[in-house]
């Protein structure tokens, strides 16, 4: 249950680096700050992704 809140919050907040980057797009937000935030957003989201089930060791 713990290690899927961060997953969550890094999925929500990837939707609205999107939607933000749509209106940078459309020129009603600057785009010079919408699509770094993008690349973060899925970089973070990937992040969490791949390294949920990591063997730790014994």
């Amino acid at each position: 249950m713990n290690n899927r809140i961060p997953l969550l919050i890094s999925i929500v907040i990837l939707l609205i680096s999107f939607f933000l980057n749509v209106l940078g797009l459309m020129e009603m937000f600057p785009l010079l700050i919408s699509s770094p935030l993008l690349f973060i957003s899925i970089f973070v989201t990937l992040y969490f992704v791949n390294h949920r089930n990591t063997f730790k060791g014994f």
